[in-house]
């Protein structure tokens, strides 16, 4: 999985790249963040589905309180982390996720939406 640190804009991503996006707004003192990673987003089983899917994770660490992630939470009515957002490449609305994550939970909202359609 790819992970970058950088502003976030989850609209460029829709216009610009055409590519599965999974989002990962987080930050160090978030206990829940944390315990997502390590329940959820940290097993095998939805690190071989985002590579099996071609799914570029990115992590948005807002520990900073960086304005550009602040700026994405404020798109999905947030105000603070978490928050996981599935961006399918087709141009569909963003899929997002609840503050509590299992793999299942993850790998249910992205197969069906990034599985070839036939």
């Amino acid at each position: 999985m790819t992970s970058v640190g950088t502003r976030i804009d989850g609209k460029t991503w829709r216009t610009s790249i055409s590519a599965f996006i999974f989002v990962n707004a987080t930050a160090a003192w978030c206990i829940t963040c944390l315990a997502n990673e390590k329940v959820a987003l940290g097993q095998q089983s939805v690190k071989d589905a985002f590579a099996r899917n071609n799914i570029i994770y990115l992590k948005a660490d807002w520990t900073h309180y960086d304005a550009g992630i602040t700026s994405l939470l404020a798109q999905f009515g947030r105000n603070g982390v978490p928050l996981y957002v599935f961006f399918p490449a087709d141009g569909a609305e963003p899929v997002v996720l609840p503050q509590l994550l299992r793999s299942a939970t993850v790998i249910g909202a992205i197969e069906p939406r990034a599985a070839p359609q036939s």
